[in-house]
């Protein structure tokens, strides 16, 4: 079907208003094969609370924007190439249903469907566009992601030192190798880490630690009885505050 669309004039109509949407501001999208899979609205587990975003599916990359006028306009495009994409499910949690963490090297999030029939219908399509693209291009999956960031709501203390509690005047960090909200004293230290940024980001003293021995232990092992698992994270460089 997706090679039946690729060159359909259906298809390159559709990808127009896509791009009419996002407005000068939006990068082009319409490329020689590359079609409109789907479309919908997802809530985007956010840095301070969760979002709506609307979200497009193309057989190639997964474009979504903050919505400013539902069906009309939306800024703050993100491009998502979908050969370095994994997805997992997300168990139901409280109000937070029907959810699933979208992976990348760059940049890792939750995001949670109105329904469990549109979660299904998501990654299910996401998944076949990821195996598609990889048996295509003879490429393997993507074996490093980039780590999904804990909310700022679920640290009222550092998650590093256990002392340190978050005030106005005492800000909440992220560590950019484990996700974990840490205080400022925590997150002195930067380390490159080449599929994030070309400059050195924000880590934390443990993962500097790690990054420097060569000694890389996957977050489960730094605090083996943290309430906080990978289930429950979250990120947004888009939000506020984001350069921490």
């Amino acid at each position: 079907m997706v090679d039946r669309l690729a060159n359909s004039e259906a298809n390159s109509k559709r990808i127009a208003v896509v791009e009419g949407c996002f407005g000068a501001a939006g990068q082009p999208l319409a490329i020689p094969g590359r079609v409109l899979i789907g479309e919908g609205v997802l809530t985007k587990l956010c840095r301070k609370k969760p979002k709506a975003r609307q979200f497009f599916l193309f057989n190639d990359i997964l474009v979504y924007g903050n919505i400013v006028i539902q069906k009309k306009k939306y800024n703050k495009q993100h491009i998502i190439p979908l050969e370095s994409v994994t997805i997992d499910t997300v168990p139901d949690e409280g109000d937070l249903r029907n959810g699933w963490l979208i992976k990348t090297p760059t940049k890792s999030f939750a995001v949670y469907a109105a329904t469990a029939t549109e979660k299904s219908e998501w990654m299910n399509h996401i998944g076949k566009c990821v195996e598609d693209l990889l048996q295509k291009s003879g490429k393997a999956p993507t074996g490093e992601h980039a780590a999904v960031w804990v909310p700022d709501s679920e640290a009222s203390v550092c998650m590093r030192c256990q002392k340190v509690k978050f005030t106005p005047v005492s800000r909440r960090h992220h560590c950019r190798k484990c996700g974990f909200v840490v205080c400022g004293p925590c997150s002195e230290k930067k380390h490159l880490l080449p599929s994030q940024s070309s400059k050195p980001v924000r880590v934390c003293e443990y993962c500097y630690v790690q990054l420097t021995s060569g000694n890389h232990a996957p977050r489960s092992d730094c605090i083996s009885r943290s309430k906080f698992n990978s289930n429950n994270l979250s990120d947004d460089e888009d939000e506020d505050d984001s350069s921490d």
